[in-house]
């Protein structure tokens, strides 16, 4: 898991456990709760960037063509993947 999002991920179990509440000298203030279904898509996100690097360092490797364009492919599919995953993540924290 991307350290990015490792800390993302900390960060929000943090706040679930104290129940969205931080403690800043002698207030309370309310911070921002990380919905499961954003953290579900955080990790789907890390998923995707692993098989984007997957992919390339196999591409890198190879030297069959066949196995060349089947990393190609794999690679392009990871990516837009990615992209759309992105777009999803950025809809949901706008809600």
């Amino acid at each position: 898991m991307g350290a990015f999002f490792r800390i993302c991920l900390d960060d929000a179990n943090k706040r679930i456990r104290n129940e969205g509440k931080v403690k800043t000298g002698h207030f309370i203030k309310r911070r921002h709760v990380v919905p499961p279904e954003n953290l579900e898509l955080m990790e789907e996100i890390d998923r995707t960037k692993n098989k984007i690097e997957s992919a390339r360092n196999h591409f890198e490797q190879v030297v069959d063509p066949t196995l060349i364009d089947c990393y190609i492919y794999e690679l392009k599919a990871a990516q837009l993947r990615y992209q759309f995953l992105l777009r999803r993540f950025k809809l949901l924290e706008e809600l």
